[in-house]
């Protein structure tokens, strides 16, 4: 099972239409994950003719009624639990407590194995005791600075394996940024 994972197109606010290597690089994928701040729905038309595409509702959606969008979403994917909100506090400013609660409040008695996240246009994997948390960045305004390539990922699921990637949108389609292999039994 491959999983494209993104977030923040903000589109057409950035560009009128998603980068081409993005769509190429989607292409055989099982489904797509949109992290939110699509702020139209056409990214999300196109993304569905590749895959089945679900989407967290970012700030930027808030006016965007669509069965594919929800505040959070909670898949079983392959024995995989995968949890996808858009705002979520960074691994890496904020303690694995202050994630939990923050866990616990939109996702209830369920911890998620991965957590598929966006706002805040930095890409990154990281783990959180046994939660896996991936943003995969923005592949238009990447870091939140000017529009130009920014990044994806990707979800690997085998059997109990589940591999997470980011990669970096080129010229010529995309190069590994960043993987990380965790298990589970």
């Amino acid at each position: 099972m491959r999983i494209g994972l993104i977030a923040d197109t903000h589109m057409p606010g950035s560009l009128a239409e998603l980068w081409p290597q993005a769509y190429a690089a989607f292409h055989g994928v099982d489904m797509i994950l949109h992290a939110g701040d699509l702020h139209t729905l056409e990214v999300v038309d196109e993304l569905g003719k590749l895959a089945p595409t679900y989407v967290a509702r970012g700030n930027g959606d808030m006016d965007i009624e669509d069965e594919r969008l929800r505040d959070h979403w909670l898949f079983e994917v392959s024995g995989v639990s995968i949890g996808m909100i858009h705002h979520f506090p960074s691994p890496v400013r904020k303690s694995s407590e202050h994630i939990f609660r923050y866990v616990e409040k939109h996702f209830g008695d369920v911890v998620p194995q991965v957590l598929i996240y966006g706002h805040t246009h930095l890409e990154g994997l990281h783990l959180v005791d046994n939660m896996l948390c991936v943003n995969p960045g923005s592949p238009t305004l990447p870091r939140n600075q000017s529009l130009r390539l920014g990044t994806i990922g990707f979800l690997d699921i085998e059997a109990s394996r589940v591999t997470a990637s980011v990669h970096q949108l080129t010229d010529h389609g995309i190069e590994v940024h960043e993987t990380v292999l965790p298990t589970w039994i």
